[in-house]
């Protein structure tokens, strides 16, 4: 009987850890550039009271075995890098990625990684994250500049009030061979870690990375139809273990009750 009570709670904790993420994946519907998280889970050890293709005592052999499941355990929160809805903004400095690909910027010395691409301008002139973190490669717009173009491939051409063009560089977008093993700062910056791999540099538009569309941002790929539909079926799993815990106590209260 105690197996069902303690394979019933770790199904419950697996749904509130399952409503948790949930809930993060809600809250940041309205998030630039942020992507959905999901829960996954496993099950535990079992305990094997017979074998399948075990012999018995007059020789048959045992088609099916008897194991007793443990419950179950969380596995990971997998990050879901796909391509988000964009909203045109008309501002200058608001880049989205379409495809793959991430923006670079230093942040406390530390190279970090996002798919928002809200920028702005700081007193410097320097074009950063509403953070204040540089972009890079660092780019400082001139002064007397009236227009700012950011072409498809990343190339940043300034005019000034004469409509004179002037080429600041190029953006480069940075891949990784496992994104969903980036670290989530918060802030919507990622860092790399060994289970995502060193960061992958290129020119956007070649080498598989995305293109850089300006005057838009990339929107939040959460689902809310979707979260609210996974919401309750994690509510209902959650009751539904905590009624097999109390089925377990009923039947266990039945036991003790039997001698009286």
């Amino acid at each position: 009987m105690l197996r069902g009570l303690w394979s019933a709670a770790s199904g419950m904790a697996a749904q509130k850890l399952t409503i948790d993420v949930i809930a993060n994946n809600l809250a940041n519907v309205n998030t630039a550039g942020f992507k959905k998280s999901r829960t996954d889970f496993q099950d535990l050890m079992y305990q094997t009271i017979s074998e399948a293709g075990s012999t018995t005592e007059t020789g048959d052999q045992i088609p099916v075995g008897i194991q007793v499941g443990m419950g179950t355990m969380p596995v990971g929160v997998h990050k879901i890098f796909e391509q988000g809805d964009f909203e045109e903004t008309k501002n200058e400095l608001d880049l989205a990625i379409e495809g793959k690909g991430f923006f670079k910027v230093i942040s406390n010395e530390e190279e970090l990684y996002s798919r928002a691409g809200n920028f702005k301008m700081d007193s410097d002139r320097n074009i950063v994250t509403a953070n204040g973190d540089k972009l890079q490669p660092e780019m400082t717009i001139p002064e007397n500049t009236v227009t700012i173009a950011i072409d498809a491939n990343g190339t940043v051409t300034v005019f000034d009030p004469d409509g004179t063009g002037t080429s600041l560089g190029a953006i480069e977008l940075y891949s990784f061979p496992n994104p969903a093993g980036l670290f989530s700062q918060g802030h919507n910056l990622y860092r790399a870690t060994d289970g995502s791999g060193e960061a992958v540099s290129g020119t956007p538009g070649s080498d598989g990375m995305g293109t850089i569309v300006q005057g838009f941002v990339e929107v939040s790929n959460v689902d809310v139809v979707k979260e609210m539909v996974s919401m309750i079926m994690a509510q209902r799993a959650y009751e539904a273990n905590s009624k097999t815990i109390k089925t377990a106590d009923n039947m266990m209260q039945i036991v003790n009750n039997i001698s009286r």
